[in-house]
């Protein structure tokens, strides 16, 4: 919606916004360019003019979409589908991914399953091992040793400690 409402301060008509990216009915001035992205940068916004930026946004949405969104993980290779859904050869993605980023995509990826992991330990709808199987985890101890690994707590610990520190909340 922020996306759509400084085109439309700048007075420039676009066809579609969706996931980020714009395609426009004409181009823009380097001037209208200059003001959308000091305009969107104060809304926290950035704009990406190259193609490499443009094509590590591509693949975060993949795998934002992938983990947060979709009902099920593929059961393919994370690699097999990135690289279908977004028509490049996987090596590629991941040499432009870890230049730009500074990590590689299986970090990130790893990144994203940790914080879906600790956003399901807190609705406590389902317990670790189903957890692990939602997150195609090949085991609870591999999904136990990475979340460890990023976190520096033990799932269960975490999960109490959240519980501990909604606890407090409500009795203040």
């Amino acid at each position: 919606m922020m996306v759509k409402e400084e085109l439309r301060k700048l007075g420039l008509e676009y066809v579609v916004v969706h996931l980020g990216m714009v395609e426009m009915m004409q181009n823009i001035t380097p001037q209208q360019r200059k003001e959308l992205k000091e305009n969107l940068l104060k809304s926290g916004l950035e704009l990406l003019d190259d193609k490499k930026n443009i094509l590590i946004g591509k693949i975060k949405n993949v795998i934002i979409e992938m983990i947060h969104y979709a009902d099920e993980l593929p059961q393919k290779n994370y690699s097999d589908y990135i690289s279908e859904q977004l028509g490049y050869d996987y090596t590629y993605l991941a040499n432009i991914f870890s230049e730009v980023m500074g990590i590689n995509i299986q970090q990130y990826i790893i990144t994203h399953k940790i914080e879906k992991v600790k956003e399901l330990l807190l609705y406590d709808e389902l317990n670790l091992t189903q957890i692990s199987y939602k997150l195609n985890y090949s085991s609870v101890a591999h999904l136990s040793n990475q979340f460890k690994k990023i976190t520096g707590l033990s799932p269960s610990f975490y999960k109490q400690l959240k519980q501990k520190r909604l606890s407090n909340l409500e009795n203040v």
